[in-house]
């Protein structure tokens, strides 16, 4: 069984391995000229399916249970598992309590707490809410760390060629936004983000602030460095990170702790990420090819889970094609 994957991005790469250590024979086609640079690459890393949950429907958190076992495996030491910390100023309690009313798996914590778990936010915020089974993850080092375990397992990257998928059995398309058009009632969203420099604030877990105009989340990379993000713009549109947004940040960040306001804006970018209109993901087929689409903002949290529907579905062929040999005789 030989099965092509298009696009190496975060849902073709955790596809591509999922079939590979399933024993199916696999190579990887991408356009460009060097894997994994598309939403991926900007994305946040958050393995959060409780507080995705308040703005998605059940079966986020559901698929998205499996995820933090699932990269702990598939990418060793580099899952930090010490939850996610939610707050709001005062003024915006309300915020708080409706995130709460629209999800589970959080208890709540007061200002002492919040000190206790982020010792930088002490006196920042009377209460909050704590999500101790979550996780994050640097999505660049996942990435790299998948495409190397991808290439000691022997499978084949074809970047930046055409590859003649006749020689396959199946094609498992990956390709995100770029199937917009194809893909019926597929559409992109825009998301943005920066990274924030400074030695003067230290977080130990992502840390969402709810805001009524634009929630924000701050994640923790290396030490001194922090990836900030939020925006979810209904557009196509890839170029560069809006004056609006950029503000936005900045102010969101500043209310989070006064010392970003000091700190280097060391790159910005952005993504276009693929949505259904219920923003769920689907493994749909068309003839040989399986679609894997509409992550929406969750490709590192559900792209686990919709690659285990496709190895399912390659396997079936499998077990298919191992009858009819059987039927004709030529198998044995």
């Amino acid at each position: 069984m030989r099965v092509l994957v298009r696009g190496t991005g975060v849902a073709g790469l955790t596809a591509a391995f999922e079939l590979a250590r399933s024993g199916v024979t696999v190579e990887m086609s991408e356009r460009n000229a060097e894997p994994s640079r598309g939403a991926s690459f900007y994305a946040g890393g958050m393995l959060a399916p409780w507080c995705e949950r308040e703005s998605a429907e059940d079966a986020v958190l559901a698929l998205g249970q499996v995820a933090l076992d699932w990269w702990e495996e598939a990418t060793p030491g580099l899952v930090v598992r010490n939850g996610t910390l939610v707050v709001a100023p005062a003024r915006d309690k309300a915020e708080l309590l409706r995130f709460a009313s629209r999800t589970c798996g959080y208890r709540w914590v007061d200002e002492g707490e919040i000190a206790a778990l982020e010792p930088d936010l002490a006196g920042r915020f009377r209460s909050g809410l704590y999500f101790p089974g979550e996780g994050h993850l640097d999505p660049r080092l996942a990435l790299q760390s998948l495409h190397q375990r991808l290439c000691a397992m022997g499978v084949r990257f074809h970047l930046g060629v055409l590859v003649d998928e006749r020689r396959f059995d199946r094609v498992v398309d990956c390709t995100g936004p770029a199937a917009v058009g194809t893909l019926s009632s597929l559409r992109g969203v825009r998301g943005e983000m920066l990274y924030l420099a400074t030695r003067e604030v230290s977080l130990s877990r992502p840390v969402r602030l709810l805001h009524p105009r634009i929630p924000l989340y701050i994640v923790p990379r290396e030490p001194g460095r922090f990836m900030v993000g939020a925006t979810m713009i209904e557009t196509e549109d890839t170029g560069a990170i809006s004056a609006r947004s950029m503000m936005e940040f900045l102010n969101a960040a500043y209310a989070v702790h006064p010392a970003f306001a000091e700190a280097e804006i060391i790159e910005t970018g952005t993504g276009v990420r693929p949505a259904y209109p219920d923003n769920l993901p689907k493994v749909t087929e068309d003839g040989r090819t399986i679609f894997i689409n509409g992550a929406h903002r969750h490709g590192f949290l559900l792209s686990p889970a919709m690659a285990g529907q496709a190895v399912r579905i390659v396997r079936q062929t499998l077990s298919y094609k191992e009858q009819d040999h059987e039927t004709s005789g030529e198998w044995r």
